[in-house]
């Protein structure tokens, strides 16, 4: 179900939903491995953005319902040790800068874990060390994680 291909990259293929629950554990592990407190989740409108974030909040001890935070932008939960987990939506945003004006870089420097979908809107407040998960549809129930562990690096 995981391949790396390489040391910073990593590919989970989901092959059924009952599947779900052991990728988002791997992906827990890939987020703490990579010490990155941002992670961006990108896919397509309905590959399943929100449900792999149910899930990985499940794998990481998360008790209260997961939803999405599309017209909140934000949604704030507790891990299993009592951490803040901030999961946003930013696909109803209209520019970056109302997500400056909504604090979204203090949230991004806490230091705490924030789940970002539709991160390419807000591309210019988000750190250049995060970690990127693509959600690829492959099949009807079936989907693909591409995990890119994105380093901050200064080209000579």
């Amino acid at each position: 179900m995981i391949a790396a291909n390489s040391l910073n990259n990593m590919i989970i293929n989901i092959p059924t939903p009952a599947a779900l629950p052991e990728a988002a554990h791997q992906l827990a592990a890939a987020i703490a491995a990579s010490g990155h407190s941002v992670v961006a989740f990108e896919g397509e409108m309905g590959a399943g953005k929100t449900t792999l974030i149910r899930a990985l909040g499940a794998a990481l001890g998360v008790g209260d319902d997961i939803t999405s935070p599309t017209f909140a932008l934000v949604n704030e939960y507790r891990d299993g040790q009592g951490r803040p987990i901030y999961h946003f939506d930013f696909y109803r945003i209209d520019s970056e800068a109302e997500a400056a004006q909504l604090g979204a870089a203090e949230y991004f420097d806490s230091g705490y874990l924030c789940l970002v979908e539709w991160p390419t809107r807000v591309a210019g407040l988000l750190p250049a060390a995060k970690l990127q998960v693509e959600l690829t549809v492959t099949g009807p129930e079936s989907r693909q994680l591409s995990i890119i562990n994105e380093q901050f690096s200064i080209n000579n």
